[in-house]
């Protein structure tokens, strides 16, 4: 049995072997990963050599995704799409035994275990590499929370806006004596320094550095302790502005709505039409009022004056206001004899005769 064993080893001593052990690379976003798989042929394995990488990924759910594949001397890296231009073997002669590939511009997705496969029959062989990807610290903000003033409690602060966990924190004073403050010194290494009843001596230039296994960042902070300030005269100058402020706005909003009144009288006078003012009398009216008048003082004339009397009063009339009269046939002058106006209770009057020169006849 021994002897079997011998052989057994033996056989697959000579066979195909991958030689790179298994590895946990941590890398940070953004970077290259190199995953390394080197492999060794021996002289039984004679059949077509084809090298897959497969991708892991952390949940457990998911199947394994084919990211590349090197087979009949053709090279295939558009399997996995979130990989897809960002993989690539790193030797232009897989056949010298070098199956490593390089993954490029890492993200967070790309966690996760990959498996690397060699077949060249008889042998076949396959080694495993976890690789993962962290965010360096970046972004990072120092800044004092509460008031820097003497007597005070305010805290320090230093945060980065990303970064893998765990995160290491460093504070150091870079102005002075260059020594941290001795009631600080236990809370060196925390993302937050509590100053308690604060003096003069604390103030200066201080850094926080912030590293995890892949980078670090650093931010600067300057602190000034000073008095306290007037707050009284601070408030009341506040409320008092305040004050002006809405007597200002009040001003302006009493002038505005008088304007406005203003205006709004102006157009209601503009436009207001009398009622109590009668309308203007037509010319047609007057003219027909004149001719009235004159024919009701035609019943107390004369039979020999009666007739003059009305040409002369008509041609009074303008001319226009007759055109624009109606006719009325009970205006027409008509002659009377004497005896009807003697029945009709006229008195006769003697009227001197004229000559054509105007002298009496």
């Amino acid at each position: 049995s021994a002897t079997l064993k011998l052989l057994i080893f033996l056989y697959f001593a000579r066979s195909l072997s991958i030689t790179t052990p298994e590895q946990r690379i941590e890398k940070a976003k953004g970077e290259t990963a190199y995953l390394p798989c080197k492999f060794t042929l021996s002289p039984e394995d004679q059949g077509p050599l084809d090298i897959e990488w497969l991708l892991s990924p952390p949940d457990n759910q998911q199947v394994d995704q084919v990211i590349i594949l090197y087979s009949g001397d053709k090279i295939y890296d558009d399997y996995y799409q979130d990989l897809k231009g960002r993989v690539h073997f790193t030797s232009s002669d897989l056949k010298s035994g070098d199956a490593s590939i390089n993954v490029t511009n890492l993200q967070l997705s790309d966690i996760g275990t990959y498996q690397c496969k060699v077949k060249k029959a008889p042998g076949v062989a396959n080694k495993k590499v976890l690789l993962t990807v962290l965010v360096k610290p970046s972004g990072t903000r120092c800044f004092v929370d509460g008031s820097e003033e003497i007597g005070n409690d305010f805290k320090l602060k230093c945060e980065p806006k990303e970064g893998s966990l765990p995160l290491r924190y460093e504070w150091q004073k870079l102005s002075d004596s260059q020594q941290m403050p001795t009631p600080w010194l236990a809370e060196m290494t925390s993302p937050v320094i509590s100053v308690k009843n604060a003096t003069s001596e604390y103030s200066g230039t201080y850094s926080c550095t912030v590293q995890n296994r892949v980078g670090s960042d650093q931010c600067l902070l300057r602190l000034d302790v000073v008095p306290p300030s007037n707050r009284a005269g601070t408030i009341a100058g506040a409320i008092i502005g305040t004050l002006l402020a809405l007597v200002f706005i009040c001003v302006i909003l009493f002038c505005c709505h008088k304007k406005r009144r203003e205006k709004k009288y102006e157009k209601e006078v503009h436009h207001d039409i009398r009622e109590d003012v009668p309308p203007p009398k037509s010319r047609t009216s007057t003219a027909r009022s004149y001719i009235g008048s004159n024919h009701s003082s035609l019943g107390s004339m004369s039979p020999s004056n009666m007739e003059g009397y009305a040409k002369t009063q008509y041609n009074q009339v303008p001319s226009e206001d007759l055109e624009r009269a109606p006719q009325s046939p009970t205006l027409a002058p008509a002659k009377v004899a004497a005896p009807n106006l003697s029945r009709m209770g006229a008195v006769p009057v003697m009227i001197p005769a004229q000559s054509k020169d105007g002298s009496i006849v």
